[in-house]
């Protein structure tokens, strides 16, 4: 049985029923292990980092936990989410992974307004460009990437589900680009990436209105891939995430991954500049893998394949 998944625990371990010691769970008298990126989980971590073992071994999730401030960006969430996606970039054994909030209620209210009245001006500056990174590097992972939004997203949260490759909201989430109230714009790729998702009249639509949809709206307008009921322990999209990231990992790792990179290059560019450009990959996808090979094999014997990610 898969650790965590099975037991519907992941966001348990900051409420009553829970312990976390020493990077093992216990929930309901059964005991679940992890791996962590740390070496033990604490409350005060901004960020939990949980590899899945099991039959949902390959996808690794990443909990935003910041209660006391609605999961906003803050300079510490910034580096811990940094150094995630770092190790995460250079793990072969990674085939998808999950974003979602430890917090109940809520995904991301954006950028720590707080923290950012406290800076120095000259602050400011490098601060609000690492953000933006830390956005552009979500959005640049090999692997596939699931957005589980079970609560509120939005501004600077918003834009991080944005760049994520898969989102799945709870009909009860709220959602939006809200910056113009501030009278500012979105900061980190939501002027780009949300007229990729909806179009660009719906785009600015809604960022001209600072409009905040429901997790249904959102649906209907395409910005989320699914929208859930919300169930009693308030994780449904995190849930269908996970069901979603089950159906990436029988598939062919790395033929996984360069679909993912040319869909995201080739959607830059007029088709006919992709084709030409991007000639060389598009032929290096019959080039005989060992994980081609299987999948061949396996077809032929009627099986399911055996993927290495070689």
């Amino acid at each position: 049985m898969a650790a965590l998944v099975k037991c519907r625990a992941l966001f348990q371990p900051l409420r009553s029923q829970m312990n976390v010691i020493s990077g093992v769970c216990r929930s309901d008298g059964v005991l679940h292990s992890f791996r962590l990126h740390s070496s033990d989980v604490k409350s005060a971590d901004d960020l939990i980092v949980r590899y899945l073992d099991g039959d949902d071994s390959g996808i690794v999730v990443l909990g935003i936990n910041r209660p006391q401030s609605k999961n906003a960006i803050s300079k510490n969430l910034v580096t811990m989410m940094s150094e995630a996606l770092e190790s995460l970039k250079k793990d072969n054994e990674v085939r998808t992974v999950v974003l979602c909030s430890m917090v109940p209620g809520i995904f991301c209210a954006g950028a720590d307004l707080k923290e950012r009245a406290k800076m120095q001006q000259s602050e400011v500056g490098p601060f609000v460009t690492k953000a933006r990174t830390l956005i552009t590097e979500l959005g640049t992972l090999p692997m596939p990437t699931i957005a589980a939004i079970d609560g509120a997203a939005l501004g600077g949260g918003l834009e991080m589900a944005l760049a994520c490759d898969i989102r799945v909201a709870a009909s009860s989430a709220k959602m939006g680009l809200v910056e113009t109230k501030l009278a500012i714009i979105p900061g980190a790729g939501g002027t780009q990436r949300l007229p990729r998702t909806v179009g660009v009249s719906v785009a600015k639509e809604l960022i001209f209105a600072a409009r905040v949809l429901s997790g249904d709206e959102a649906k209907s307008l395409g910005l989320v891939n699914h929208a859930v009921e919300q169930n009693k322990t308030g994780d449904a999209a995190y849930l269908r995430a996970l069901d979603l990231a089950r159906e990436f990992i029988p598939q062919g790792p790395i033929a996984i991954r360069m679909a993912k990179l040319a869909i995201n290059q080739g959607i830059e560019v007029r088709l006919h500049v992709t084709y030409l450009a991007k000639n060389k990959e598009l032929f290096s996808c019959v080039i005989p893998t060992k994980d081609r090979l299987e999948g061949l094999q396996a077809f032929k014997e009627k099986r399911p394949p055996r993927y290495k990610g070689e």
